[in-house]
């Protein structure tokens, strides 16, 4: 069974005096992938500003927009339609011998090729006094500790909106408590990495329809390598495995990476920005 998913983005920005010139991009296109793939993709804005396609250094999809006439306000709108194949996220063999797994981590080898997915960065580095808050258990295989660890930062942080931004690093998190999808999943990601997991920040749009916690603009949630199965998505704001609901967009090392735009605007004064996500699904 699959499932047809309908996706409306818009953002709307107004400015208090002219804007000279600006550069935008724009990483919101659903990954094509073995699980999801395109029937559709369109996107305009309201100066009819050239739109340019590009791939990012991990190999996403982006869109750059460069406007070259001045303007106090412009809009922009995506529609997104995609076919998305029912996943079970349970669907592979753990490996039998766990000694295998925990060998395999500690490898070199292993350790230079994931390397990106490994090191700290300003946003999954676990503050000094919390180094060893969190453990893997070495007699349970590395699944059942990454589930462990999805439902522990479930546990640990409570979802509230308000609180923390995007620039808001990860010990005033941990010492807050309270967060959002981001949060969550900069959280996971440290924890996994100080246990020797690679794991990667993923973007992407969750519908909502089933009473999921998620960002009203896109949601975050986290993959794990896990040796001799593959990568792993693990949602911790909603202490579930990434599903048929998941609609990734891209991937990167934290949310830096995954930002779905990014810019520079020249000109005086400020501004007002408002974004708009709307996923809808229908059965095939």
């Amino acid at each position: 069974m699959s499932l047809e998913y309908t996706i409306a983005y818009s953002a709307e920005n107004e400015y208090d005096d002219w804007v000279r010139e600006a550069y935008w991009q724009f990483l919101i296109i659903p990954e094509q992938n073995d699980t999801q793939s395109h029937l559709s993709i369109e996107f305009s804005n309201s100066i009819q500003a050239f739109n340019e396609y590009s791939i990012n250094g991990f190999g996403f999809r982006t869109i750059r927009v460069h406007p070259r006439i001045r303007f106090r306000s412009i809009s922009f709108e995506a529609s997104f339609k995609l076919i998305k194949n029912e996943i079970n996220p349970f669907d592979f063999k753990p490996v039998e011998d766990i000694s295998l797994e925990y060998r395999k981590i500690n490898e070199m080898g292993f350790k230079v090729d994931y390397e990106p997915f490994l090191r700290p960065t300003r946003y999954t580095r676990i503050p000094e006094g919390h180094q060893e808050y969190y453990t893997f258990q070495k007699g349970i295989n590395l699944f059942e500790n990454l589930q462990a660890l999805n439902h522990w930062t479930y546990e640990y942080i409570r979802f509230q909106t308000g609180v923390t931004d995007v620039h808001t690093a990860l010990d005033e998190v941990i010492q807050k408590r309270l967060g959002v999808c981001q949060d969550f999943t900069h959280l996971f990601c440290a924890v996994a990495r100080k246990n020797g997991i690679p794991a990667r920040y993923v973007s992407g749009y969750l519908h909502q329809g089933n009473g999921y916690f998620g960002d009203s603009q896109m949601h975050a949630w986290a993959e794990a390598f896990v040796p001799g199965i593959a990568w792993i998505g693990f949602d911790p704001t909603n202490d579930l495995l990434a599903s048929s609901n998941h609609i990734k967009v891209a991937h990167g090392k934290d949310y830096t990476d995954c930002s779905p735009l990014k810019g520079v605007v020249y000109g005086p004064g400020n501004n007002e920005t408002r974004h708009t996500v709307q996923v809808s699904a229908q059965q095939q």
